[in-house]
């Protein structure tokens, strides 16, 4: 395993220097979900929230996320990113939104943080438009699921 790239040689946190690197082509892509009850769902998908179109203002506050993750991650690099692609599917069995994003930038250092952060804001936006109805929603399983560009490559969650 290697080491935290946050801390230095004392031990103190400090932002990783990417100077050196390469700048590459770099994705990431990250999913997550809120569960609901089925007649918060029904709302969702009627567009008849009190609040308007859940999943349009949950997809750009995803988006606005992304592009200043920068800003609420204290360690992490500011980026000029060149895609954010957000998608929000509604999955009814189950009484869940679905959130699936992509991230993109050529540059030095990835771009997981920014996708996992607008996977987040996203799923936390549903649940601010959505709490005057539903207060025991369930947002999880935030996770990277792709990266790829830099040093190490390609990496997936299903390898």
């Amino acid at each position: 395993m290697s080491k935290l790239s946050h801390f230095n040689n004392k031990g103190e946190a400090h932002m990783v220097d990417v100077g050196a690197k390469a700048i590459t082509h770099r994705r990431a892509v990250t999913g997550g979900e809120i569960s609901m009850q089925a007649e918060t769902l029904a709302l969702i998908i009627q567009g008849t929230n009190k609040k308007g179109d859940v999943l349009g203002i949950a997809r750009v506050a995803g988006i606005m996320a992304a592009k200043q993750t920068a800003n609420l991650v204290p360690l992490c690099h500011p980026l000029a990113l060149t895609h954010v692609d957000l998608e929000l599917d509604v999955n009814e069995p189950e009484n869940k939104v679905m959130c699936r994003c992509t991230v993109e930038t050529d540059g030095k250092t990835g771009v997981e943080m920014e996708a996992l952060a607008a996977t987040q804001v996203a799923l936390l936006t549903i649940y601010d438009m959505c709490k005057a109805v539903d207060r025991g929603m369930i947002m999880g399983n935030v996770r990277l699921l792709e990266k790829e560009g830099g040093k190490t490559g390609y990496w997936s969650s299903m390898s």
